[in-house]
């Protein structure tokens, strides 16, 4: 994978965010994204008695493992949500199917310009009803004209 261009810095969607500092062409793969390896078990452990604040850094990777950016993380855990992404996340499977062994890389949806911040799709899933309470913990900031107004998706 060629190493792109990008960096992170303040973003007007919400904290930091990533941009590319050279022109990315569709199709092209911008960054693998890293952390911990942990199960869901050892996620809800560590995380499950705090308060939702609509931020994470965990990226559901595969039904048994989540990578946890707040720890061994890299500069793709700073790419904010959009609702009219130009990236998307794609899991790479682990060919002799070792499941602790997939990966996550970002994607290019459509050609991205210099200077443009980089977005996917959260694609926040949740199995309790979607309150207005917890559409407006999980805001979408992303400013699209298809803003939904929040990054969780509906039902399936």
């Amino acid at each position: 994978m060629p190493k792109k261009k990008i960096v992170a810095r303040l973003s007007s969607i919400h904290g930091n965010g990533v941009f590319a500092d050279e022109p990315i062409k569709k199709g092209e793969r911008i960054v693998r994204y890293r952390g911990k390896l942990r199960t869901h078990d050892e996620v809800d452990e560590a995380y499950g008695d705090l308060e939702e604040n609509g931020h994470t850094f965990l990226f559901t990777l595969n039904e048994d493992y989540v990578l946890d950016a707040n720890s061994e993380g890299n500069i793709a855990r700073w790419i904010n949500h959009s609702c009219s992404p130009n990236c998307e996340a794609v899991v790479e499977e682990n060919a002799k199917g070792k499941s602790h062994k997939d990966k996550i890389f970002i994607e290019a949806i459509r050609d991205i310009k210099a200077g443009e911040e980089l977005t996917y799709n959260y694609g926040i899933v949740l199995d309790e009803p979607h309150t207005a309470k917890l559409k407006k913990l999980w805001g979408c900031r992303c400013g699209s004209k298809k803003c939904t107004g929040t990054m969780l998706q509906p039902k399936r």
